[in-house]
């Protein structure tokens, strides 16, 4: 028994501790448009877990892992990222985890309960300023509220929702939103989880939609919905009034197969993960489709049914490349879009 302790004692130091991934872009990494045309989209990096963002084991760890035969976690199907000050938030429910993996402080926090209750299905995340994140769980039918620990601050909203699918959080009014895919309705939250306004029912007029699956808020404070049955981008104002709409159901550059995850980068780029196209599309504001990136593979790049977004105030952009286990980032700029795909 002591000879065994010490062979795993000894495989344990000798594992290399995962190392810090550059945050500069690697040699060779695919870029949009393809030469010669002048890159505007580069790919960064993929994160499939807690060693991918630069976060190493103690020696402690370590030994504890090897003496239960426990290798390097990972994600299992992420749906929803976010990233604020360098910590990285995924919602993953074929984990059923919310994980915040903090380089900085070399922490990785895997939250699969709160409170009393186990994760069933935790899809969407918005993250405060201050690090806090809102977490929606389509089982629970309850949207939590957690400190950059993992550890609960209050149930957000516990009533009223049926499948909640996408979450924004407006810092400017203290406002969340979310969009519930059953009722066909986007409801706005107080801090104390009040119901605010509500709007929407099911329908393909305007104000109306087929199962919103995602939301996300720009600078201004439009709130843009991804109307997915209905293949197409609605934004409002913060009362809810129609401002303009985007897409259509088709298979060809800028149109919509399957919507999920959207955002906005410095310029106003509106950008559109599309999970049957395995793509990333952007439009400017007036709809017209500016450029794609990303193919359908398993290789640096590619994606397999994405669906999350978010981009940060750098312009950095991370997919949740959902069926490939892992985020994706890449880098963006104020040029994004200026390259147009004629």
């Amino acid at each position: 028994m002591i000879a065994l302790v010490l062979v795993l004692l000894a495989s344990a130091c000798q594992a290399p501790a995962p190392s810090n991934v550059s945050q500069g872009i690697p040699a060779g990494a695919p870029v949009w448009p393809q030469p010669p045309a002048e890159p505007r989209i580069r790919y960064v990096r993929s994160v499939s877990g807690p060693q991918d963002w630069g976060i190493a084991k103690s020696f402690f760890r370590r030994m504890m892992d090897a003496l239960a035969g426990r290798g390097e976690e990972h994600f299992i199907r992420p749906t929803g990222v976010a990233e604020r000050n360098g910590v990285l938030y995924v919602a993953d429910p074929g984990a059923r985890a919310l994980w915040i993996l903090d380089a900085a402080q070399n922490r990785t926090v895997k939250v699969t309960e709160i409170g009393n209750s186990a994760l069933a299905s935790p899809v969407a995340i918005a993250v405060r300023t201050d690090g806090a994140v809102f977490v929606a769980d389509t089982f629970l039918k309850k949207v939590f509220l957690l400190d950059r620990e993992g550890k609960l601050i209050h149930v957000a909203v516990q009533e009223g929702l049926e499948r909640p699918a996408g979450l924004a959080y407006d810092q400017a009014n203290s406002a969340l939103y979310v969009a519930d895919s059953a009722t066909n309705r986007i409801a706005v939250y107080g801090p104390d989880g009040n119901l605010i306004r509500a709007w929407g029912r099911a329908g393909n007029q305007d104000r109306e939609f087929n199962h919103p699956t995602h939301i996300a808020l720009d600078t201004s404070g439009t709130l843009l919905v991804t109307d997915a049955l209905n293949f197409r981008i609605q934004a409002f104002d913060r009362d809810g009034r129609l401002l303009w709409k985007l897409g259509r159901h088709g298979d060809g550059s800028g149109d919509f197969a399957a919507p999920k995850g959207l955002a906005t980068d410095g310029a106003g780029h509106i950008y559109v993960v599309d999970a049957l196209f395995d793509a990333v599309q952007i439009f400017d504001r007036d709809g017209t489709f500016l450029l794609a990136f990303g193919e359908h593979g398993t290789q640096a790049g590619q994606f397999w049914l994405p669906n999350g977004l978010f981009i940060n105030d750098q312009d950095q952009i991370y997919v949740a490349d959902a069926y490939n286990q892992r985020v994706r980032v890449f880098r963006g700029g104020p040029d994004a879009g200026k390259e147009t795909n004629k």
